[in-house]
């Protein structure tokens, strides 16, 4: 099908400042979605409170207002410009609390303004706690007991009657905002009575505590017509209990059957026909690791910074597709930029693996609490590819340009194995530093995983590290495990810093063992296709996928450290 026609003039509602719980993901998104509109010679209205982001940028809208975020706001500009439509879903959790209030007020009724994308109906089934339970339930899709309240003292009863602990779960925020995991009534009453304050809806999920079941999310795309396709499946390193932006997440998951992940992918096609979503969509599980138990946790019927990590993984761009689908396109319309053949309604395939750290703001705060759970505290993430989970763990590591070449903390040297084993029991965001030190002491990995319920797998990766460490401080150094530790994402200073040789020896004995990097390519397909827009990174596997072409003139973007 075409694109609507009766869409001329649209009005993108921004996420406001890159704040504690809500990073710069949401302006990746929006930026996407005006490229997008204007490409398709629609009139675009931005209005975002932040200057300094790209979405502002005065090319990206014809018309942009630096305002604050608030209800009678968009009704001043919706009365000043115009628009005939509104796109909320892909400004983070700001812009879709915004166009529900317009919407469910009737302004937007009574001054002839569309909701592009997933409608009214779809967004509340998704967002308040009480519809999405009942969903749920109507298409048999199991959820962890839980009740919602609208005051505290129905939430304490609640509580008694499942037993302690219970995680509280607020309508209509983000980030987790105002929730939490309480062990006690009087912490329940606390993180409830934020919970309730903070909901636009003034209510909250009370939800018996799963803590150490798997979590694994689905980035799912639906268009009009009912088409759906699962653009990546993440897991989380951390269990239940640790919110999936303040968790260590590895796309495509490493530890599920094929059972497993094919019963949650058809769960999560199911879950977003029901809603009738139209866009992006994130669904969260939980999963027994003992059993084929699962249980939905929640949807975000939007553009999520989940959607920006499957973007970048995958490279199928969820924030363009999700604007096309809500201007009127399908997915077998949508073509593939990367591939320049494909249609969007092609499901990625990934080849590496990819692993998301989270980028946390301790050092701005130095007295802040640390301890990680369902409220997320990160300001930001990076991301690394790599052909196995080790590099990418210590590419990731690397990249959090925190002075760390490797999972090492200074600090953790003066503990004792039993302080070391005593602090695994702490989750916060040195929780991988402590799991690599443990395994120094040697405190077995089914010792740690009894400890942090972290399935054996990643302990297990952890480990492989550990060990690359001690055969390059205790033997001599030969080709085979020179090439080795490159592999599993050992830089030179690295191995120079433990083999105590110079940087410019493993330099050399590389050159001399003709072990040198290659790069892979990212093309959503697994080279099935030929790639036209492809994205490389690096890896020291056999075969060099960045072949250059053509003698047309090229240009070099260097990025500048400056810590």
């Amino acid at each position: 099908m075409p694109r609507d026609e009766r869409i001329k003039k649209v009005l993108v509602i921004g996420s406001g400042p890159i704040i504690i719980g809500q990073a710069a993901e949401f302006d990746y998104a929006g930026t996407q979605a005006c490229r997008e509109l204007k490409k398709e010679g629609l009139e675009v209205v931005l209005v975002n409170s932040n200057p300094a982001t790209i979405m502002t940028d005065k090319n990206m809208a014809d018309k942009i207002y630096i305002e604050p975020l608030t209800v009678e706001t968009i009704k001043k500009i919706i009365d000043k410009e115009r628009p005939d439509s509104i796109l909320p879903n892909l400004g983070g959790q700001t812009g879709l609390n915004l166009a529900m209030e317009l919407a469910e007020s009737g302004f937007l009724r009574e001054k002839n303004v569309r909701l592009l994308g997933t409608g009214t109906e779809g967004i509340k089934n998704a967002e308040d706690r009480q519809a999405f339970k009942d969903m749920m339930e109507s298409i048999n899709e199991p959820c962890i007991a839980s009740k919602v309240v609208e005051n505290i003292d129905d939430a304490v009863e609640f509580a008694k009657g499942i037993g302690l602990p219970v995680i509280v779960r607020p309508a209509y925020t983000l980030g987790g905002t105002g929730g939490g995991i309480a062990y006690t009534i009087e912490e329940l009453e606390e993180i409830a009575g934020s919970g309730l304050r903070l909901s636009r809806v003034h209510q909250v999920l009370i939800e018996k505590c799963i803590t150490g079941w798997k979590e694994i999310e689905y980035e799912v795309v639906r268009d009009k017509n009912g088409t759906c396709i699962t653009v990546c499946n993440m897991e989380n390193i951390d269990p239940v209990g640790v919110h999936t932006g303040d968790s260590v997440v590895v796309a495509p998951s490493q530890t599920l059957s094929d059972k497993e992940y094919q019963m949650l992918r058809t769960s999560s096609i199911k879950i977003i026909s029901a809603l009738k979503i139209e866009g992006g969509c994130n669904v969260q599980f939980a999963l027994n690791p003992t059993s084929f138990e699962y249980a939905v946790i929640e949807v975000n019927p939007r553009v999520s910074r989940s959607s920006a990590l499957a973007s970048k993984a995958t490279g199928y761009p969820i924030a363009k597709v999700a604007t096309k689908i809500a201007i009127g396109y399908t997915l077998d319309e949508i073509k593939n930029e990367v591939t320049g053949k494909t249609y969007a309604c092609f499901e990625p395939v990934l080849d590496y693996v990819v692993v998301k750290i989270p980028k946390w703001p301790f050092k701005k705060f130095l007295t802040a609490n640390r301890d990680l759970g369902t409220q997320m505290k990160a300001t930001g993430e990076i991301m690394s590819i790599a052909t196995n989970l080790e590099a990418a763990l210590m590419k990731g590591v690397r990249s959090l340009e925190e002075n760390v070449d490797c999972f090492r903390l200074d600090k953790l040297r003066d503990y004792t194995k039993e302080e070391i084993e005593e602090r695994l029991k702490k989750v916060d965001n040195e929780r991988l530093f402590v799991i690599a030190e443990a395994i120094r002491r040697e405190i077995s990995v089914d010792r740690i995983h009894e400890i942090t319920t972290i399935d054996r797998f990643f302990i297990g990766a952890m480990y492989k590290i550990i060990r690359m460490e001690k055969e390059l401080e205790l033997n001599q150094m030969n080709s085979r495990m020179l090439l080795k530790a490159k592999k599993i994402g050992f830089t030179d200073k690295l191995i120079s810093k433990i083999s105590r040789k110079s940087e410019e020896e493993i330099k050399a004995l590389r050159k001399e063992y003709n072990i040198l990097a290659n790069f892979k390519m990212v093309d959503t397909c697994s080279a099935e296709f030929e790639a036209q827009t492809p994205y490389y990174y690096s890896s020291y596997d056999e075969g060099n996928e960045a072949i250059s072409e053509g003698n047309s003139k090229k240009v070099m973007v260097l990025r500048i450290r400056t810590n």
